[in-house]
C-alpha cells in the first residue's frame, strides 16, 4: 500500500469503510513499522479494523484477547504437561536412564505450546502476521510493562530455549475500550488514534456495505433512530456492530418501516442493559422515531 488512497480502498475492499484520518494512521502504522494503538467505545469498530486489515494485505491474524489476570506465559507459550508425562511414563517403561536427555528432549519444541505472541514472532507464509492485542485495559500493569519490552525488541524469551527474535516485525495493533488508563510508556511506543462513533453519512455507508439487501429507505431510517438514541443518557450506547445487528433482525423479521411498536419489540438487538431498555419507553421510543425520521428525510 503505497498512499493513504490504497489503504481507504483495501479496507473498502473489506466492507470496511474508514475515513481519511483512520486511513493515514493506518498507512503510518504500516511505513514506519509502528504498533498502532485503537481506543474508543466498545462497538465503534476497532477489532474489525485489524480483521479487515490482515484480509486486505493477505496476512495471518493472531489474536490475544485480553483479559483480568492475564500474565506473560499464558500471552507467550506454555509446555505441553500432559505429553510431557506420557514422553515421562515411556521413558521409564523402556528402562531408559538418560536423563539429561530426556529433560532436554522434554523441554524442546515438540513439547512447546504456542501462544499469541510467540506465533507472532515466527515466519509467516505471506509475510508478517496482524498481531490483534484486543481490549488490553482489561489486564494489568505488569503485563503492560512486560508487552511494552516484548514490543520494543519484537523479541520473547523462554528460560529452556534462550530468547526467540521475530525475523520481520509483525503489524501489531493494540485496542482499548478505556475501561481504565493505559500507561504512556506504552503509547508513546504506538501512534494512537481514538475510534469514535461514525457520522450519520458514514454509517449508512457501512450499513450499505454491510447489509446491502437492506432497502436503502429503512438503512436511513435505521442509522437516524441509532444516532438519536446515543444522545440520550444510556449505560452502553449502542456502538456500529448494534446497527448492523439491529438491521439484520428487522430483515430476518421482514420489517419494511420502522414503527414504535417494532422497536420496542426488538430493542434488545440495539441496547444491552436492562435499565437502558427501561428507560426508552414507548413515548420516548415514538418522539425518537419522529426526530429520527425528520433527521433521515433532510
Amino acid at each position: 500500500m503505497n498512499t493513504i488512497e490504497d489503504v481507504e480502498s483495501a479496507l473498502a475492499g473489506q466492507d470496511y469503510i474508514c475515513d481519511r484520518p483512520l486511513a493515514t494512521v493506518l498507512f503510518l502504522a504500516l511505513r514506519l513499522g509502528r504498533p498502532l494503538f485503537l481506543e474508543g467505545e466498545a462497538g465503534t469498530g476497532k477489532t474489525e479494523i485489524a480483521k479487515a486489515m490482515a484480509a486486505a494485505l493477505g496476512r495471518r491474524l493472531i489474536r490475544l484477547q485480553c483479559y483480568e489476570g492475564l500474565d506473560a506465559s499464558s500471552a507467550v507459550y506454555e509446555w505441553n504437561f500432559a505429553a510431557q508425562m506420557i514422553a515421562i511414563r515411556t521413558a521409564e517403561a523402556a528402562g531408559g536412564t538418560d536423563r539429561a536427555g530426556l529433560q532436554s528432549e522434554l523441554f524442546g519444541e515438540d513439547f512447546l505450546i504456542e501462544r499469541p505472541l510467540l506465533e507472532a514472532m515466527r515466519p509467516q507464509p505471506g509475510g508478517p502476521p496482524v498481531l490483534l492485542i484486543d481490549e488490553l485495559d482489561r489486564t494489568d500493569e505488569p503485563f503492560e510493562a512486560f508487552l511494552l519490552e516484548a514490543l520494543s525488541d519484537f523479541q520473547v524469551t523462554i528460560p529452556e530455549l534462550g530468547t526467540i527474535k521475530a525475523p520481520e516485525p509483525p503489524i501489531v495493533i493494540l485496542t482499548s475500550n478505556r475501561t481504565r488508563e493505559v500507561h504512556d510508556a506504552l503509547k508513546r511506543r504506538c501512534l494512537y488514534h481514538w475510534v469514535d462513533y461514525p457520522s450519520a453519512e458514514r454509517e449508512i455507508e457501512i450499513l450499505r456495505a454491510r447489509v446491502p439487501e437492506a432497502a436503502d429507505a429503512l438503512s436511513r431510517n435505521i442509522v437516524a433512530f441509532v444516532q438519536r438514541l446515543r444522545t440520550e443518557d444510556l449505560f452502553k450506547k449502542p456502538g456500529v456492530a448494534e446497527t448492523i445487528d439491529w438491521a439484520k433482525c428487522l430483515l430476518a423479521l421482514d420489517v419494511i418501516d420502522l414503527s414504535p411498536e417494532v422497536i420496542s419489540d426488538t430493542l434488545g438487538a440495539i441496547l444491552k442493559y436492562q435499565d437502558d431498555i427501561q428507560r426508552i419507553e414507548t413515548s420516548v421510543t415514538k418522539q425518537l422515531l419522529e426526530e429520527a425520521r425528520t433527521a433521515a428525510a433532510v
